[in-house]
């Protein structure tokens, strides 16, 4: 799972919106939890990768 996130903003029908809401809610889920799977869906489709974890900091001396 990611550990940072970042704000993703869009602008959907007000329609659309509720019938979303409306249907999350029905599958207990969030509509954040959604838009998340539906964008690693996506993304593995079309074979792109991409980190889930930060790298980890090289020690400095």
């Amino acid at each position: 799972m990611e550990s940072k996130t970042a704000r993703l903003t869009l602008l959907v029908d007000p329609a659309k919106k509720k019938a979303f809401e409306t249907l999350c809610a029905q599958q207990d889920l969030t509509p954040s939890q959604v838009v998340r799977q539906l964008i690693r869906d996506y993304l593995e489709q079309h074979g792109v990768s991409y980190a889930t974890k930060p790298a980890a900091k090289t020690a400095r001396r």
